[in-house]
């Protein structure tokens, strides 16, 4: 599967942006997807993940009730609303597939996108 998000940017704090993730290559809707996120000098850390179905989806605690995720398998695309942006969720994000939903929160991801930049100015 290749990867490609899109829609970051610079957002003041307290405003939303919405990041898209287009797959290809092998059936998207057969795959977990996750959303992953690198700020200056940190470890990359989950944010959110959804099930091939989108019967479930987990969060990460400092973005639970501010960010959405969803996917649209017709489309090929998983989505991360993120809302009441903090200066703090500045970071290059990135999406992820997987084959198996378990061990969504850790890096062990099969597939990567290449990140897009969010910048949240305060």
């Amino acid at each position: 599967v290749q990867l490609q998000a899109s829609g970051g940017g610079l957002v003041q704090a307290g405003g939303s942006l919405r990041l898209s993730c287009a797959g290809s290559g092998r059936t998207f809707s057969n795959y977990a997807m996750g959303w992953f996120r690198q700020a200056p000098g940190k470890e990359r850390e989950f944010v959110a993940a959804i099930t091939w179905s989108g019967s479930r989806k987990d969060y990460a605690d400092s973005v639970k009730g501010r960010f959405t995720i969803t996917r649209d398998n017709a489309k090929n695309t998983v989505y991360l609303q993120m809302a009441s942006l903090k200066p703090e969720d500045t970071a290059v994000y990135y999406c992820a597939a997987k084959a198996a939903y378990n061990g969504y929160y850790t890096l062990k991801y099969n597939y990567w996108g290449q990140g897009t930049l969010v910048t949240v100015s305060s």
